[in-house]
């Protein structure tokens, strides 16, 4: 009996802050790994990443609030890592880390974050060999983008959408239809089978959403 062959990477999340956000550590086969939206906790963030025996060389931010991004900065210190991500108007965001950190009295040392990498639309970000799509989702917040795996059919959502629900657009910046056209016109078409690790909550899949979530299910959408 032939065995399988070990997949080309596998994805581990850890909850970082009091948002509980999921931070995700993309592990490739040979040990590299990328780190999606470090919001915080970096000592447990990087502990985790030594248990995998994952070496950090990638930061993959999907959008720029002080949850996502906040340890940013610090790990790539720490680890020599390449920021990529999001995209450019995200600025507006990425600059004001420090000033929310104070406001909101959130630990750690949170710093401002300038990419080394800006994405857009159709760009491609590589793991040892293992290539993700890039999609610009504006909504939640201007330069918000998704990254997404067509061979193992999984996809980093950020804060556009969660089991049940989706991003909140109250933020300076937001922008409600935008969000609604961002999950139908760039996530949809990715497929039903698609699982999506969102920025907060249990996992799900876009086929799952389209059925029940009542904010953008096919059949909401149809009567509105």
């Amino acid at each position: 009996m032939n065995e399988q062959p070990p997949p080309p990477f596998q994805i581990q999340i850890i909850p970082v802050t009091v948002f509980q956000q999921n931070c995700s550590i993309i592990r490739a086969t040979s040990g590299k790994a990328a780190i999606v939206d470090p919001g915080g906790e970096p000592d447990k963030l990087l502990e985790a990443a030594k248990k995998m025996d994952a070496t950090i060389e990638k930061i993959w931010l999907t959008h720029g609030h002080l949850d996502h991004a906040g340890a940013t900065m610090e790990i790539k210190e720490r680890t020599g890592a390449v920021i990529e991500g999001p995209a450019k108007p995200e600025t507006f965001w990425l600059d004001q880390i420090e000033t929310f950190a104070a406001e909101y009295q959130f630990p750690g040392n949170n710093r401002n974050v300038t990419p080394d990498r800006w994405l857009d639309n159709g760009d491609t970000v590589e793991l040892d060999g293992n290539e993700f799509g890039v999609v610009t989702t504006p909504g939640h917040t201007p330069g918000h983008v998704v990254f997404f795996n067509t061979e193992m059919k999984v996809a980093l959502v950020g804060d556009v959408i969660f089991k049940g629900s989706i991003g909140r657009t109250d933020f300076p910046m937001s922008d409600p239809p935008a969000l609604i056209n961002s999950i139908v016109t760039k996530l949809w078409p990715l497929g039903d089978d698609m699982r999506f690790i969102p920025g907060h909550g249990p996992v799900s899949t876009f086929g799952e959403e389209r059925r029940s979530n009542p904010f953008v299910a096919d059949r909401v959408l149809a009567a509105q």
